[in-house]
Parts: C-alpha cells; sequence; structure tokens
C-alpha cells in the first residue's frame, strides 16, 4: 500500500475545464460553487483528485491562460472563498485538488506588463519580460523569424519601437525566466496555493519558459500541440536545459509541505527518454505522456509507446503518466472515428469530412480500458466518462479559440472539445446550468450522452468507468508492472499482476485463454465468447 507521499504514483485525475463543467448562477459560464456542487459525483466515479484549469482573473483572450493576477479568482467564476470551499469540500470527499500554473506568459493586461509598457526601454520593469529591439535601420523588423503557435509573428511591436515576444497570443507576453525576480514572484505564488491547500500545480508549457539567450533565428513552425521533432537538438524557444534549474527549485518549495504535494509538467517533448528529464526525482513528479495520446491504433505503435515510455520512466524512477483527451486535443471519442493513421489531434469543422462516430466511441472505449489498466497514473478529461465526442459541426461563428482567428481560420482551433458537458437530457443547458445559456452551443445529441441517462444502466460508457476505477484500485493495476502475452497478430495482450488485459485491433474475433474469467468488456464478447473487434477485455486466469 502506498503511503501518502506517493498518492500519485498510481493516482486517477479528473480534468475540469471550468467554464465548461458546470454553471451555478445561469450565465452561461461553468463557476467554482457549480463544480463544488459536482464533486459528489466525481467521488462516486471512483477518481482520486481533481486537476481544474485556469480559474484567475483573465480577460479572457486564450480562455484563462492569459493570466492577470495569479493569486485570485476570476468574477466569472467566483471569489477566493468559492475556491477555499472548493478545496475543502474535494478534500472532505477524499480527492485531490491540482490547479493549473501558466508560468510562459502573463496576459498583457497583468499590472506587471502594463508597468512595462509605461516604462522606457532597459527599464526594470521591462526586463521581466522578453523585450527587444527590431531589425532592419529603423528597427521596423521583428528580431526574429520566431512565429506563433496560434499563427503569424511572435513579435509585437509598441509604441516606443520595441517588440515583446508571445509564442502564444499577442496577449500573452512571454517572461524572461532569466530575471531573478520572475522567479521569486513564482515561487511566492506557489506558497499562495499551497497554503490555502492544494495538493498540486499542473505547469502549462513546461517545456517553454526558458529561450535560448541569443533568441537564434528558427524558421522552423513553432507548433506546440503536435510535439517536437524527436531527433536533433530542440528549436531555441522550446525544451532548453534551463527548465530544469527552476523545477529543481520548485520541488524543493513543494517537499516542504505536508500530505505529497505535487508538479505536473505539460511538455510536448520527445522522444521519450528525453521527456523523462522532467520528472528526475529532484524535479517533477509526473509529465503527461502524450506520445501515447496521439500513438495510432495499431497493436504495433500501441506495443512501442508503452514500452518506451514505461522504460524511459523506470530508469529515473518516475511513474508513466498516461492520457488520452484534454483541453487541447479532439476527443479520443471522435479521434479514433478516422482512419487508422491519420493524424487529426485538433479541430473538426461542419466543413470536414466527418468521423464514424459509433466506430470511435467503440475504439474510445476499448483504449481507456487498456490505459487503465497500465501501471502508473491516469488523467481523464472531463465528460469522457459519459463517451462525449468532439462538436464538429459547430458553426464557425461561435468559435472562440484564438488559434483560429491568429491562423487566418486555417486553423478550427479547440473549441470542439470545450463544449459545455450534459448531465441531465431534459434540462436547460442539459443541467449544465439552470439556464439554456452556454458559452459555446452545445449540441441537440447531448441528450443522448447526458449523465442521468447512463447511472445505472449496465454497458453505458459512465457504468462502465465506474468498474474500471473500481477494479483498478482492487488489482492494484496503476502499482503493476506488465508482461506481454503472445497473441494473434491483430491483438495485443498483457499481464499486469493477475488481471490478463486484451486489446483486439483485428478484423476478426480473437479467443481468450481457456480458464478465463472475464472482469470487464469494453462491449459484449461474441456468443462463444470471443472478444471482438476493437474490444478490451480485462479478465482473470
Amino acid at each position: 500500500m502506498l503511503n501518502q507521499h506517493q498518492w500519485w504514483r498510481d493516482a486517477v485525475i479528473y480534468q475540469v475545464y471550468p467554464r465548461s463543467f458546470a454553471d451555478s448562477d445561469g450565465d452561461g459560464m461553468g463557476d467554482l460553487p457549480g463544480i463544488t456542487g459536482r464533486l459528489p459525483r466525481l467521488k462516486e466515479l471512483g477518481v482520486d483528485a481533481v486537476w481544474l484549469s485556469p480559474f484567475y482573473p483573465s480577460p479572457q483572450n486564450d480562455a484563462g491562460y492569459d493570466v492577470a493576477d495569479y493569486r485570485g479568482v476570476d468574477a466569472r467564476f467566483g471569489d477566493l472563498s468559492d475556491a477555499d470551499k472548493l478545496i475543502g469540500e474535494a478534500h472532505a470527499l477524499g480527492l485531490k485538488v491540482i490547479v493549473d500554473l501558466v508560468p510562459n506568459h502573463t496576459s498583457s493586461e497583468h499590472e506587471w506588463f502594463q508597468a512595462a509598457l509605461a516604462s522606457p526601454p532597459g527599464s526594470p520593469e521591462r526586463a521581466r519580460y522578453i523585450f527587444r529591439a527590431g531589425r532592419g535601420p529603423d528597427g521596423a523588423l521583428p528580431p526574429n523569424a520566431w512565429t506563433s503557435t496560434f499563427g503569424g509573428s511572435a513579435w509585437e511591436r509598441v509604441p516606443d519601437g520595441q517588440w515583446y515576444l508571445h509564442l502564444f497570443d499577442v496577449s500573452q507576453p512571454d517572461l524572461d525566466w532569466g530575471n531573478p525576480e520572475v522567479r521569486a514572484e513564482f515561487v511566492s505564488i506557489l506558497r499562495f496555493w499551497l497554503d490555502r491547500g492544494v495538493d498540486g500545480f499542473r505547469v502549462d508549457v513546461a517545456h517553454g519558459l526558458v529561450k535560448e539567450e541569443s533568441l537564434s533565428d528558427w524558421e522552423g513552425p513553432s507548433t506546440i500541440l503536435g510535439g517536437l521533432e524527436p531527433v536533433g537538438p530542440p528549436p531555441p524557444m522550446w525544451d532548453q536545459e534551463g527548465v530544469h534549474e527552476i523545477y529543481r527549485e520548485w520541488r524543493r518549495v513543494v517537499d516542504e509541505y505536508e500530505g505529497g504535494r505535487i508538479l505536473v509538467a505539460e511538455a510536448w517533448v520527445q522522444p521519450a527518454e528525453r521527456l523523462a528529464r522532467y520528472v528526475r526525482p529532484d524535479e517533477m513528479h509526473q509529465a503527461f505522456n502524450f506520445l501515447y495520446l496521439s500513438a495510432p491504433w495499431r497493436p504495433a505503435d500501441q506495443r512501442a509507446v508503452i514500452n518506451r515510455s514505461l522504460a524511459a520512466n523506470d530508469e529515473v524512477g518516475a511513474p508513466t503518466t498516461w492520457v488520452l483527451s484534454n483541453h487541447d486535443v479532439m476527443r479520443h471519442a471522435t479521434r479514433l472515428g478516422f482512419p487508422v493513421g491519420e493524424a487529426r489531434l485538433h479541430g473538426i469543422g461542419p466543413d470536414d469530412p466527418q468521423p464514424d462516430t459509433a466506430l470511435g466511441l467503440r475504439r474510445a472505449r476499448a483504449a481507456t480500458l487498456q490505459m487503465l489498466a497500465l501501471p502508473g497514473s491516469a488523467y481523464l478529461y472531463q465528460g469522457e466518462e459519459l463517451g462525449l465526442p468532439e462538436h464538429t459541426t459547430m458553426p464557425h461563428e461561435h468559435r472562440q479559440d484564438p488559434a483560429r482567428t491568429r491562423s487566418g481560420h486555417t486553423v478550427v482551433g479547440r473549441d470542439g472539445c470545450r463544449v459545455p458537458i450534459p448531465w441531465e437530457a431534459d434540462a436547460p443547458s442539459y443541467g449544465f446550468g439552470p439556464s439554456d445559456h452556454s458559452w459555446l452551443p452545445q449540441p441537440a445529441v447531448w441528450a443522448e450522452y447526458a449523465l442521468d441517462r447512463q447511472q445505472g444502466v449496465p454497458g453505458s460508457t459512465w457504468e462502465l468507468y465506474r468498474a474500471a476505477l473500481a477494479a483498478r484500485k482492487e488489482h492494484g493495476l496503476g502499482r503493476g508492472t506488465i508482461e506481454w502475452q503472445q497473441t494473434p497478430e491483430k491483438a495485443l495482450a498483457f499481464r499486469n499482476g493477475e488481471v490478463l488485459v486484451l486489446t483486439n485491433f483485428g478484423a476478426g474475433p480473437v479467443p481468450l485463454p481457456a480458464g478465463a474469467t472475464v472482469l470487464l468488456a469494453s462491449e459484449p464478447l461474441d456468443t462463444d465468447g470471443g472478444v471482438p473487434t476493437d474490444v478490451t477485455v480485462w479478465a482473470v486466469l
């Protein structure tokens, strides 16, 4: 049995996207009281912790990832007392609480950046950010050719002629992490929330804080959400060696607090061995396994990424952290509804080829059962336990993702996975709130996915998740090890302790070993007990 300080090694952590989870006051925007009111459902589901995406004061140009005040709560979501109540209620239910931290950049409305704009070049206020002179005789060209991950130049010129760096939206100026004042401020922010009782931090763009000192030119794409190239040196804005010194300092801070507080890296880094450097014993506790998230639905690809991930993390004594969906990528119930091998992580619009919805859900349920049987920690994204697909037919006029506008509408954006989730089929806004309002439109099919249509219904996706989480705990799968088993060519099977996990990727059924007793199956087995196509089974021999 793991002690309290190691809870994160096998935890199942549920991501809450606050604006889309539960709306308590009917304004169409989810909020902290709404989350607090729904915590008992998460306890019933069987998760161990909740991760909250940003709820800080923000102009919301990038859905709260443009933070104006790291020590407050945006009025849209409530206030600090609501945050305190949420943390307290979660702890009373036995749930840990992880909050998002956004250290790569602030909002352009943050008091620091406003002071920088009001101060001259070379001032201490500007030294907190990355300001540079432009190129060319009159400085009218950006300092280098870097591009924003949302499209366009990564530089914006201010009236006095200098330029500031923004690897994301123009309203998200990058901080200069070579500045001791920046480092001291974020240590203070960590302590502010740790003192309020949070159990950890998910660190946004963890691989991006430090830039190569010379800001050398780079004409390659600045894509973050598709991962970095697995070979060669990293681009000058990503995965620089200096980030590790920052996280070693942060680790010393969180280790001062009781209860096993943790740091989780959002780091789009390849290969797995390089990602594992973020979870060395004196740095972070977890790092999202995006290589697994993006692996094709083929047995050889799945086995290869599982093996490499486990080996890389075992080398540094860290658990592997598995994930299939989040607020930045297409929901896996939709992603897996496209032909195998098509790289579709990002948005789908009404004019794009549409997925096979039934196939996507079938594969998503199988993929989830496979993931939850792997040793380590697992993250779930709100709504996946309902089988929610992407909203692929959302009219473009409703979309708000800055990636869409800055790309000249060549990128659909991430709004499709952020639509408010359904709780009650026949209620206003499907139970998201007490009114019909929702900040993004909900499709009519949401009724069939609502929680009240699934609870207590054998075979529903909610009941599958609940049963899987209970069995995962009962059999200690998160603390186990895997041993691959021989299977037909188009199947994949491993043992984790006494549990056999088999996934059939092929066109025909695959038999279970003689004497196997089925614990769970993502879909019903054939009448003769064979495992059908795109089905995962847990069995005990």
